[in-house]
């Protein structure tokens, strides 16, 4: 494709004026007034058959990224015949799933017909990015004319659930938090499972003392005790519509997967058993219990199928058919969010009847927006009730924590950059404290 640059277009345009002063001096010679145009016209035709033609580009792309990423996508342009041009701009297609820079345009600087740039992709959200054209336009020798040429592609990146938190730093946080010997040690007398009768020794429990066995040895023993093993935890994924919301430049789905793989890894390392569930207006995803880290990259694949919806959460039927599929006590960790007092209603009715069989972790991220608008000094009447209906949804959401805590319910509201660590955190405790 061939189109003249604004060069060309205000070369013609300035003929115009003298177009009209030949016409008004010289009416017989009114033709002269076409000079101009006619040579911006010809000088265009010209530069467009000196522009060199063969000018092919390429896209290097990751075939894999995590959400929230930042990658970067390698475009080459080579000129193989004639003068190359001194700069080439190029476009990628866009995907919903990714944003880039400019919109995806950059501009590649050429050295002996040959050019490379990157262009930094954010990956936006889960799924398959599909790049399938790549646009390349550059000046004719004179700048009159643009050639412009498409190239199809069939280039695409897998954007997968974020695990980078559970690869770098999983084993900081485990040895931080779960390192076997210290929890053994730090637990003794609290666990379920009877390890061995020991000596007793200063600074042990007294509540341990056998007293039966002491008066038979003739010396203090001790019951040891070390944390059970083989727990069920079950991930309980919200992907409701008010879930696929973002906050900090991410859906808060995304947040809680990235939790929930940091925690899963953590649980699987500790020797418990890990499922994943996922639902909205009805379950959508219900996987089978998983042990062992090697079961770590099926986890990573089921999350990945963790879809954005804009259903209503159904938190009844959720819960209820989760309980149906559990035949055990189990740890039910459930992210979620609710911004009303009817769906937070439906929340509380389900998780009382969830405590009465299992324990019940609930996960929320703050609501920074909500409050920095409460927190805010108004300065104008819209302002002010923009303040005072904050002011009330914080209230309000304040009290149906409160609600659910006095159910039993343990309730973790956390900043979305360390909801992962707060989780670990909350789920070593709830073992130390042998509540499962």
């Amino acid at each position: 494709m061939i189109y003249p640059t604004r060069k060309a277009v205000l070369a013609a345009a300035a003929g115009a004026p003298v177009a009209l002063v030949v016409t008004a001096v010289l009416p017989a010679r009114w033709e002269l007034g076409f000079a101009m145009p006619l040579t911006v016209l010809l000088l265009c035709m010209i530069d467009a058959i000196q522009a060199p033609r063969n000018i092919t580009g390429r896209i290097s792309l990751p075939e894999r990224a995590y959400v929230g990423e930042v990658r970067e996508a390698t475009l080459v342009v080579e000129s193989s015949v004639g003068r190359p041009p001194s700069a080439v701009e190029a476009a990628l297609s866009p995907s919903p799933l990714v944003t880039a820079d400019n919109d995806g345009r950059l501009l590649i600087r050429l050295e002996d017909g040959r050019g490379a740039a990157g262009l930094p992709l954010t990956m936006a959200r889960r799924g398959l990015a599909y790049f399938d054209r790549l646009w390349l336009r550059w000046k004719s020798p004179l700048g009159l004319v643009w050639r412009q040429t498409v190239h199809d592609m069939d280039k695409s990146i897998a954007i997968l659930p974020d695990a980078r938190l559970a690869h770098s730093k999983g084993a900081a946080i485990f040895q931080r938090h779960a390192l076997q010997g210290l929890v053994a040690q730090l637990e003794r007398g609290d666990g379920s499972d009877f390890d061995a009768l020991v000596e007793f020794q200063h600074g042990m429990d007294r509540r341990t003392i056998d007293w039966k066995q002491s008066a038979r040895h003739v010396k203090l023993h001790a019951r040891r005790y070390r944390s059970e093993r083989n727990n069920q935890v079950i991930f309980a994924i919200d992907s409701g519509r008010q879930m696929s919301e973002p906050v900090g430049g991410l859906p808060r789905v995304d947040r809680a997967v990235s939790a929930m793989l940091l925690t899963a890894w953590v649980a699987l390392k500790t020797g418990d058993r890990v499922a994943l569930y996922s639902f909205d207006s009805r379950p959508r995803i219900a996987s089978g219990t998983v042990s062992g880290t090697a079961a770590f990259r099926q986890l990573e694949d089921i999350a990945a199928g963790i879809d954005y919806s804009g259903h209503e959460t159904n938190y009844a039927f959720a819960l209820t058919t989760l309980a149906k599929r559990l035949t055990r006590r189990s740890m039910i960790v459930l992210f979620t969010e609710f911004t009303d007092s009817i769906s937070a209603d439906f929340l509380v009715r389900a998780a009382r009847l969830a405590v009465e069989t299992h324990l019940l972790l609930v996960i929320v991220l703050r609501d920074e927006e909500l409050e920095s608008a409460a927190a805010r000094e108004p300065q104008s009447p819209e302002d002010v009730t923009r303040t005072v209906t904050a002011a009330a949804l914080l209230k309000q959401r304040r009290t149906v924590l409160g609600r659910l805590q006095h159910l039993g319910v343990h309730v973790i509201e956390s900043e979305y950059d360390c909801v992962g660590e707060r989780l670990v955190e909350g789920y070593i405790d709830l073992k130390r404290r042998n509540l499962l």
